[in-house]
């Protein structure tokens, strides 16, 4: 029997589909005879007092979930997220770059700072890779900062924006789908593989449909999952760590291209 802790946040508990998923994991652990606590951010101090550590909470470097990777790491605790999964995938920067280092298959992607943010530069990157081009915040979630640009100045207002929130932007060329595959690994092992059909002329899971329609998730099965998939997702996942990963990933024509790795599912 093991002792177990959920570290997590009050606003998480807030979402009926956060609380929900807690009151899940809690149930699988008493089914299998393990004791799990959750512990908020004013009981750090008692992390000594369990094996193991599950992070379910915003994940960044900036916030109270990092502190508790690290912290349970010098305890000697097994935790997921790991700090190296966190600071990686929560600078998106930093995550292409581990994955063009391991030659994972990505979108055309170019780093920009300020300095680059103008029109002529637009004009290049809109012949070289296409229109429209696909902006990121490095140190977005839930592509709350990841837009479309169709035209320079489009491109330099959006590219404006997201630079107030860091000192560069990825510019990706855009890769349209009905859908998106998420694998999920961890130590090298799939322990799923999901399908996310995009709302109706959506380009993005979070985004509705003009009925309020919603992106539709289909599980598939690891064995009928496609092996150049696996193969790629489990490429990608092992350029970041061990860590649990959310693999994104694009089917085009065969071939398959990672979108980006999540430090957490």
């Amino acid at each position: 029997m093991a002792r177990l802790a959920i570290f997590t946040e009050r606003y998480t508990i807030r979402s009926a589909v956060e609380l929900t998923a807690l009151s899940n994991f809690r149930l699988a652990a008493f089914e299998l005879g393990h004791g799990l606590d959750f512990v908020f951010k004013n009981e750090l101090k008692y992390l000594d007092q369990y094996d193991r550590i599950l992070i379910r909470s915003l994940t960044d470097p900036l916030n109270t979930s990092y502190v508790v990777a690290r912290h349970a790491e010098l305890l000697g605790k097994r935790v997921l997220d790991t700090s190296d999964a966190i600071r990686i995938c929560c600078d998106k920067v930093n995550m292409y770059r581990h994955l063009q280092r391991a030659d994972v298959p990505i979108p055309e992607t170019r780093i920009l700072d300020e300095a680059a943010i103008d029109v002529a530069v637009a004009e290049d990157l809109f012949e070289t890779l296409g229109i429209p081009l696909v902006l990121k915040a490095p140190n977005s979630s839930f592509s709350t900062f990841v837009d479309k640009a169709s035209n320079p100045e489009e491109f330099v207002r959006i590219g404006k924006r997201f630079l107030r929130r860091a000192d560069r932007i990825v510019v990706q060329q855009y890769l349209p789908s009905a859908f998106d595959w998420r694998v999920i690994t961890l130590h090298g092992k799939v322990l799923a593989v999901v399908e996310y059909r995009f709302a109706t002329d959506k380009w993005k899971v979070m985004q509705r449909g003009a009925e309020g329609e919603q992106a539709v998730t289909r599980a598939v099965p690891r064995d009928e999952a496609p092996q150049a998939l696996i193969d790629v997702a489990l490429a990608a996942a092992n350029a970041i760590g061990t860590s649990l990963h959310g693999v994104d990933l694009k089917e085009i024509d065969g071939s398959y291209y990672v979108i980006e790795v999540n430090d957490s599912t």
